[in-house]
C-alpha cells in the first residue's frame, strides 16, 4: 500500500513564488513612512566600519538585523547611503520570502495542512507585511526566526523530543537578537510546562518533563543571558523598561506618543484606553471578520487529544502574553501600531484559515481542493480561499495602486536638491531623518527638535504634513515659527493622492532665490 503524502514542497514553493510577486508589486507601489530602519542602517555602517562594540554591544536596537544588512550590502555592493539602503531593503524583502517556509510549517502544524498554504497565503498577503518590507524594518528578520522557534515549539509539545526544544531555544534566541519580543517564546514556553501536570489531558511523562523544564530555563539562560549582562537588561530601548516597570512612563505630550494623552487620568482608565488601541490594533492584522472563522479553527481542532490540548493552551498563553505586553506598551508608551500587533493577529489568521477550511469541507458535499464533484461543481477550499483573499485585500491594494519611482524616491530627491540649491554650512533640521542622512550632511532629526527649533542657525526645516498638523507641544511650536510661510520646496511637487510629499521650508532668507526642485532620474531602489 502506497502511503499518500501532500505535496508540501510544491506548495511552498508556489507560495514563495507568489510572495515574492507580491513584495515586488508592493515595492513599486508603495513609499516608506517610517525612519526606524534608518537607525540598522546606521549600525551596521559601524560594524562594517569595524566598530563592533557600538554597533552590537550598544546599539539601540538588537544587531541581528544591522548584521544582516552588513551582509547584504557585500551581496548588493555599491557605496554610499544609497547602497545602504538597498541592502536593509533587499533584507526585508529576502527575510519575507524566506519566512513563508516556517509560516507554512507553522500553519501546518497549528491547522489541519491542507489549510496551511490558505493561512500562509493569507499573511503573505498581508499589506502590513509589505509595509514591514517598504520600510526595511527589523521586524522582517525577526518574523524569521520567531516564526520558525514557534513552529519547533508547537512540534515538541505534540511529540515531546528534546531537539525540537532545543531548535526553540535557539530559534528564540535568534529572534531576540532581532527584536525583544524574541523572549516572549521560551518565557511563553516555560510557563506552559509549568502549567501542564495540573491537568492530565495535557501531562507528558515526567522524566521528560523534568529534562524540558531544566533545559528550557538553564538554556535561556546560557544563550540570552551574556547579550543581555552586556546590555544590561532584556534590551537598551526605553519601551523595554518601561513595560516592565523598571522606568517611568513618558510624559503626556511625548513627541512618541500618538496623540497627546489628558492629564489626571486614573491608572484604570489609561489601561482601559490602551486596551482598546491593543484591539484595534490586532484588528489591523487580522479584519473582524476572520475573528469568527478563528474561533471555529480552534473549536475544530479538537481537546480530546493531549497533544492538541498542549498546543491550544501554549497558543492561548502566547496570545495572553503578547496582549498584556501590548496593554503595557500603551500604558506606558502611549503608542501600539498596527505592526505591533502582528504577533497575535499572525496566530488569529492561521486559525482563521482551519475554520475556514473546516466550515467549506462540510459544505463541498464530496468536492475535491479545487471543488471539481462527481455529480456537479461546487465550491471547494481553495475556491473559498481566494474569495476570502480578493474580498479582504482587493480595496487596500486598489487603494494604493500608485506606481511610485521606488519606497525612497523622494527623500532622495529632496537630498539632490538639498546638496545642489543650499549652503552647506547651514544647519538643516530633517524631521523624516532620511533626506539629511541620504546629503551626508550634518543637522537635527526628529528626536532633536527642540534643538534646532532653539538654534536660531536652523534655517531650514523638512517636514511632512503629518509634522506640522499634531497637536504635541513640538508641532504647535513648528507651526507657530513658520507662520504665514510657504514651502520654497516640495518633493514631489504635485504628488498623487496618497503619495509622500516632503515640504521645504526657510526660517529667513527670501524664498524667491531657490530655484525649483529637481527630480532624480530612474527608479531608486533595485532588488538584485
Amino acid at each position: 500500500m502506497v502511503e499518500y503524502r501532500e505535496p508540501h514542497a510544491l506548495r511552498i514553493c508556489l507560495l514563495i513564488a507568489t510572495a515574492a510577486v507580491i513584495q515586488a508589486w508592493t515595492l513599486r507601489h508603495h513609499e516608506a513612512r517610517l525612519p526606524d530602519a534608518l537607525r540598522s542602517i546606521q549600525q551596521a555602517e559601524q560594524i562594517a566600519q569595524g566598530d563592533w562594540r557600538s554597533g552590537v554591544m550598544q546599539g539601540l536596537d538588537h544587531p541581528l538585523h544591522p548584521l544582516g544588512i552588513v551582509a547584504a550590502r557585500q551581496i548588493v555592493g555599491g557605496e554610499g547611503p544609497i547602497a545602504w539602503q538597498r541592502a536593509a531593503l533587499a533584507v526585508a524583502f529576502g527575510c519575507v520570502i524566506l519566512w513563508v517556509v516556517p509560516l507554512y510549517l507553522l500553519a501546518w502544524e497549528a491547522t489541519d495542512s491542507k489549510a496551511a498554504w490558505l493561512g500562509c497565503l493569507m499573511m503573505a498577503a498581508n499589506p502590513l507585511v509589505g509595509q514591514l518590507v517598504v520600510n526595511g524594518l527589523s521586524e522582517t528578520t525577526f518574523l524569521l526566526f520567531w516564526t520558525s522557534g514557534l513552529w519547533a515549539a508547537l512540534r515538541f509539545l505534540r511529540e515531546g523530543r528534546l531537539r525540537w526544544l532545543s531548535a526553540t531555544l535557539g530559534l528564540s534566541v535568534l529572534g531576540y537578537l532581532a527584536r525583544p519580543e524574541g523572549l516572549l517564546l521560551p518565557l511563553s514556553l516555560i510557563l506552559v510546562l509549568l502549567i501542564l501536570p495540573l491537568h492530565r489531558s495535557t501531562r507528558i511523562l515526567w522524566p521528560r518533563w523534568r529534562r524540558a523544564v531544566a533545559a528550557l530555563a538553564l538554556g535561556s539562560l546560557a544563550l540570552a543571558g551574556p547579550f543581555m549582562a552586556i546590555k544590561g537588561g532584556p534590551g537598551t530601548r526605553p519601551a523595554v523598561a518601561r513595560v516592565l516597570g523598571l522606568a517611568p512612563s513618558v510624559p503626556p505630550d511625548a513627541p512618541e506618543r500618538e496623540q497627546p494623552a489628558e492629564t489626571g487620568r486614573t491608572p484604570l482608565q489609561i489601561h482601559r484606553d490602551s486596551l482598546s488601541r491593543v484591539v484595534a490594533a490586532v484588528t489591523g492584522v487580522v479584519t473582524p471578520a476572520l475573528l469568527p472563522f478563528a474561533l471555529l479553527g480552534v473549536l475544530q481542532g479538537g481537546f480530546g487529544d493531549p497533544a492538541q490540548s498542549r498546543r491550544l493552551l501554549f497558543q492561548a498563553i502566547l496570545l495572553l502574553a503578547a496582549g498584556v505586553g501590548l496593554v503595557r506598551l500603551h500604558a506606558t508608551g502611549g503608542y501600539c501600531t498596527t505592526r505591533h500587533g502582528l504577533i497575535p493577529g499572525m496566530i488569529l489568521v492561521l486559525q482563521s484559515a482551519g475554520g475556514i477550511h473546516q466550515l467549506m469541507r462540510r459544505i463541498s458535499i464530496r468536492g475535491t481542493w479545487l471543488g471539481m464533484a462527481t455529480e456537479r461543481l461546487v465550491p471547494g477550499t481553495a475556491v473559498w480561499g481566494m474569495i476570502v483573499v480578493l474580498v479582504l485585500g482587493l480595496p487596500r491594494l486598489v487603494e494604493t495602486s500608485i506606481r511610485v519611482p521606488g519606497p525612497f524616491s523622494a527623500y532622495r530627491d529632496a537630498a539632490i536638491w538639498i546638496n545642489q540649491s543650499l549652503p552647506p554650512d547651514e544647519p538643516l533640521l530633517d524631521l523624516t531623518g532620511w533626506a539629511l542622512y541620504l546629503s551626508g550632511r550634518d543637522g537635527y532629526g526628529f528626536s532633536e527638535i527642540g534643538q534646532a527649533l532653539a538654534d536660531p542657525q536652523t534655517r531650514w526645516i523638512l517636514a511632512r504634513g503629518a509634522h506640522l498638523e499634531g497637536d504635541w507641544s513640538d508641532c504647535r511650536t513648528l507651526r507657530r515659527i513658520l507662520e504665514h510661510r510657504r514651502p520654497v520646496a516640495a518633493f514631489p511637487p504635485a504628488p498623487a493622492p496618497g503619495r509622500v510629499q516632503l515640504l521645504l521650508f526657510d526660517r529667513g532668507g527670501p524664498s524667491s532665490e531657490i530655484p525649483s526642485p529637481v527630480r532624480s532620474e530612474g527608479p531608486l531602489i533595485t532588488i538584485r
